[in-house]
């Protein structure tokens, strides 16, 4: 027996080793036999999409749920890591009131210790589902109930330009749709705010690799392999121009790649390092420190694939036919050089910034709580 029915606050926390494992249908299974709310990190934010979709945990996961994680009493973590990103530097502070379940095919990675007494089991993640599948287990509807109250309070915090653009993306694309998206603040945009509609889409993110470039030859591979589907890539103004050439391979191959390139015309992740940390001693990172950004529609254009830039990301409603059809197209969507990222936990303490008012905190530990 591994579910213990004394608990009252359980979350399932998963990372991308449930899909490598091919365990991912097995995980909606649970999740909508138990009602216990699924939590991801940021490789797997796809694993939960949808009516499932309550967020991801970590750094610059989304603070609901890091709020839920801390008033859990159960963490069952299945294929997640649970790196320094996740756990932070004290790992006493990672979901305080919970005990442990982890669960991961790498030895190695079970090795290290994350909380006293975890309980941690050497398998693959699909076994175990399906262990955990066959157990009697009560129905959580009320835990999830509040999970999801307290998360509507939160709705309104911490969202960004970056984030209502992103929200406005997934707005429009079909339901299981692939997404490619590349390395910078848009990749947190979209682990943060890109749901999708439906539970088969795909949402390929470099995670910690820190690949910039990766988003359009992601989308190329993944276009290829759907036999020249049509495919939704996410870059930034910065990592677009490391593989920019590879429009020529969308232009030959005929390939139906949508491209939604986020410009606020700086390296925004390094240079909002070096605003808050470096008294705006800026290198390499925006106009004033040396960096600057193409005219992206003539690039598009000369490569043959037809192109628009936009001044609002409430715009793209005005191309509805060029997201929809089979052919490539680019839109190059300005953002304010100030699309700032947040919340941020600090590693060192776990504390999550900026910081809210108390009385909204305590409204949602109450309900979370209650």
């Amino acid at each position: 027996m591994i579910f213990r029915s004394t608990y009252n606050r359980p979350v399932l926390l998963v990372g991308n080793g449930v899909r490598t494992a091919d365990a991912v249908n097995m995980v909606h299974e649970f999740a909508r036999k138990t009602n216990i709310p699924v939590l991801t990190t940021m490789n797997g934010v796809d694993l939960a999409q949808d009516e499932l979709h309550i967020g991801f945990i970590g750094t610059h996961g989304n603070r609901i749920a890091n709020m839920i994680l801390n008033e859990s009493d159960l963490v069952i973590a299945v294929g997640a890591r649970l790196g320094l990103r996740q756990v932070g530097r004290y790992t006493e502070n990672f979901a305080p009131k919970a005990d442990l379940i982890r669960v991961d095919i790498d030895e190695y990675e079970l090795s290290r210790n994350i909380k006293k007494n975890e309980m941690k089991y050497h398998t693959d993640a699909r076994d175990f589902m399906r262990i955990l599948l066959s157990e009697d287990i009560p129905d959580y509807f009320q835990w999830k109930a509040k999970c999801f109250e307290a998360k509507k309070i939160l709705t309104s915090y911490d969202k960004h330009e970056g984030n209502t653009a992103v929200e406005k993306i997934a707005s429009l694309l079909p339901e299981d749709p692939i997404v490619a998206v590349d390395v910078g603040m848009h990749q947190c945009w979209c682990a943060q705010s890109l749901v999708l509609k439906g539970y088969k889409g795909r949402i390929h993110i470099s995670g910690g690799y820190g690949t910039m470039g990766c988003a359009l030859p992601y989308a190329i591979g993944s276009s290829i392999s759907i036999n020249r589907g049509k495919v939704y890539c996410i870059a930034g103004d910065g990592g677009f121009q490391m593989n920019i050439q590879e429009l020529e391979t969308v232009k030959r191959e005929n390939l139906p790649i949508k491209i939604f390139i986020l410009n606020n015309r700086v390296l925004g992740k390094i240079s909002e390092t070096q605003h808050f940390n470096h008294g705006d001693r800026f290198a390499n990172t925006t106009a004033s420190g040396g960096y600057s950004v193409p005219d992206f529609v003539k690039i598009s254009e000369a490569y043959g694939i037809r192109a628009a830039a936009l001044e609002s990301y409430n715009d793209l409603e005005k191309y509805t036919e060029w997201i929809n059809d089979d052919l490539a197209c680019l839109f190059d969507i300005t953002l304010s050089e100030e699309s700032f990222l947040t919340p941020k936990i600090k590693w060192e303490t776990c504390q999550i910034s900026p910081k809210l008012d108390d009385e909204v905190v305590m409204k949602v530990k109450g309900i979370l709580n209650q």
